[in-house]
């Protein structure tokens, strides 16, 4: 059956397919589509002729063999190869072959895409909003010519997303789909705000500070530990820039999200009490190491500071510092110290 592979060949080699796969591919559907016509042998393979722009169909038709005493189920042998392909199948092999070429050239372009966006994991990518009506609780986000998906659980509570915006994601994972690549952003996503500053803080590029930990509610509030790595080098002096304008720089993308830059310590005391910034601690307790407990005892006047609106400054603090954090007062502290001062003293005067 003739059938035009040099034409076919060209308009596949065009696409970025090349000869052997899409020889195998054809085959295997005109196979598909053979089995599928009335009478088909059971047994069948699709030969092409690329020089001669043919395909024949070979079959093979089964003959039982004879039961015997040792052997009452003897299977069958497979017959001579014959010619039989349909007579009619011309149009159909040229339908197949369309379509072919079609689906490996999806193939091939969804490879394109994931190749090109599993190494864009974990960085940060800028695209254009688009609104689907019929995905409203998702944000589509136009990349060139590919479509990242913005899901409602990496959205930040109360950003809109208006269609045809500009806005900057965080590639949370490329995977392979049904339907081709799926690419997943975020705009809450901690390591997003990571990314934002490495682009506007050469010393973290080039390793002089590092970002140790970072605690995020996203559209609240964001605590980033930092530390030096280079002697002579203010880590949070890095982060904030000259006149704040790294740091703004940063807010711009995130609304009217607030940064706490804090210094990262060794020691969990210091460290701890950097954390609850802007609140000042007066000192840190450390209750057990092994459980990673601590008190931060602070002034009164700075104990709703420390706290933080519904408990968010101190809950941001623990996150950054991986330790369970309790605050309480450092006047009651003085005043129960004071007291045993006294008891001792009593109990002294006493045994006197």
């Amino acid at each position: 059956m003739e059938l035009d592979l040099a034409e076919i060949h060209q308009l596949a080699n065009e696409q970025g397919i090349d000869a052997e796969t899409l020889d195998q591919a054809l085959s295997e559907a005109l196979l598909l589509a053979y089995q599928k016509s009335p009478h088909a042998a059971r047994h069948a393979r699709v030969e092409l002729d690329s020089r001669a722009g043919t395909f024949t169909v070979w079959a093979q038709d089964e003959t039982p063999r004879e039961p015997t005493e040792y052997d009452p189920h003897p299977g069958y042998d497979l017959g001579e190869e014959y010619d039989d392909t349909p007579k009619d199948f011309g149009r159909l092999a040229a339908s197949t072959a369309r379509q072919v070429i079609r689906q490996l050239f999806r193939q091939a372009e969804d490879e394109r895409i994931f190749g090109a966006f599993s190494g864009q994991k974990g960085h940060l990518i800028t695209g254009v909003v688009q609104q689907d009506a019929n995905d409203p609780g998702n944000v589509h986000v136009a990349v060139g010519d590919v479509e990242a998906i913005l899901p409602r659980r990496e959205q930040v509570p109360g950003e809109r997303y208006r269609h045809g915006e500009r806005i900057r994601v965080y590639v949370v994972n490329v995977n392979r789909g049904l339907k081709g690549p799926e690419i997943v952003v975020s705009r809450s996503h901690p390591e997003l705000v990571r990314r934002l500053f490495e682009r506007e803080v050469p010393e973290l590029v080039s390793g002089a500070v590092s970002i140790m930990s970072i605690a995020r509610e996203a559209g609240a509030r964001t605590k980033i530990a930092v530390r030096a790595t280079s002697k002579g080098v203010n880590p949070k002096g890095a982060l904030i820039g000259p006149s704040g304008a790294r740091v703004r720089a940063v807010m711009e993308n995130l609304g009217p999200e607030k940064i706490d830059i804090v210094d990262w310590s060794e020691d969990p005391a210091k460290y701890v009490a950097a954390a609850l910034s802007p609140a000042v601690v007066r000192q840190v307790e450390i209750v057990s190491e092994t459980n990673r407990t601590a008190i931060a005892f602070i002034k009164d006047a700075q104990l709703s500071l420390a706290i933080g609106k519904e408990g968010q400054n101190a809950r941001l603090a623990a996150k950054l510092t991986g330790w369970k954090i309790g605050i309480e007062s450092e006047e009651a502290r003085q005043q129960k110290l004071r007291e045993q001062a006294t008891g001792e003293a009593s109990s002294t005067d006493e045994e006197k």
